[in-house]
């Protein structure tokens, strides 16, 4: 496949990271008692002791880089809500609710819409299926939202949010199914710059990309497989799944920090750091 990296980006030194913060669930009650996703096998054996300790590592990971992490319950029966991102879009303040479109998560949002409630976060409730910051992203550099359908999300959630937000919305057709969200094939670096997976798109989706970032680090399958485009961004440090090292050497190229984190017992639901992590965007 012909790569598209841009040359590594000459004055790094320039970005300066931006504190954030993120919404996480504990997973407490993780496990994979149902197959809604490639990833996910309910033979093998999953330790939510270990999960629960790499989640751990993970929000201490953002606390040490100076980041704020808000957290909501878990609840018994809802394994997969340590996939925190799939629960709304924040953006503005504005929380734009999650309509799960199996029904063994659509639980979580109602989770969710309470949380968002309960902190007096005004909060819109979907007329279409999406799943929230799994197929929907921001970068805020160009007052633009990205949003994936395909598999979990309804295209028509899309102009939906646009008309929540007052941003412009750039649809994107998702194909492999073994990248069913948004968040595991894209993700943005800073407010203005994306990294991605092209063969996840549809072959309009990708010349589109090419042609809105043309300074994109692009992933190899290698790359998408290993989980290396769900990782969270503060504009400087990437964290992300530590068995994604050749995405990791990208990004150093880039100019950007690599922070890797064992996600390996997370992975097995479908999800690695970004899955993990909703961003509250003021």
């Amino acid at each position: 496949m012909e790569e598209h990296n841009s040359s590594p980006d000459p004055a790094p030194a320039t970005r300066e990271p931006g504190r954030r913060t993120y919404l996480m669930c504990r997973p407490a009650y993780y496990a994979v008692e149902y197959a809604i996703n490639p990833w996910m096998d309910t033979t093998a054996p999953v330790d939510t002791a270990r999960a629960c300790a790499q989640w751990e590592t993970l929000t201490a990971v953002y606390t040490e880089l100076g980041h704020d992490v808000e957290y909501i319950e878990p609840e018994p029966g809802l394994p997969d809500m340590v996939y925190a991102a799939n629960g709304a879009f924040v953006v503005d303040g504005v929380a734009y609710g999650a309509r799960f479109r199996h029904p063994e998560r659509r639980p979580e949002a109602d989770a969710h819409e309470k949380w968002h409630r309960a902190v007096g976060r005004r909060y819109v409730r979907p007329e279409y299926t999406n799943e929230g910051e799994g197929d929907f992203t921001y970068l805020p550099g160009r007052e633009l939202i990205l949003a994936g359908w395909g598999f979990r999300t309804d295209a028509r959630a899309h102009a939906e949010a646009a008309e929540v937000f007052g941003r412009q919305v750039v649809s994107l057709r998702l194909v492999d199914p073994r990248y069913y969200h948004l968040d595991t094939a894209l993700a943005p670096l800073d407010g203005e710059r994306i990294a991605y997976y092209p063969e996840a798109f549809a072959p309009g989706g990708r010349r589109l990309l090419e042609r809105l970032f043309p300074d994109a680090v692009t992933a190899d399958a290698e790359d998408a497989a290993a989980f290396g485009l769900n990782f969270v961004s503060d504009g400087t440090r990437v964290v992300l799944n530590a068995e994604a090292a050749g995405m990791a050497r990208k990004l150093r190229d880039a100019g950007y920090e690599p922070v890797p984190v064992d996600l390996s017992e997370l992975k097995k639901g479908g999800g690695s750091v970004k899955c993990c992590t909703a961003e509250l965007r003021p």
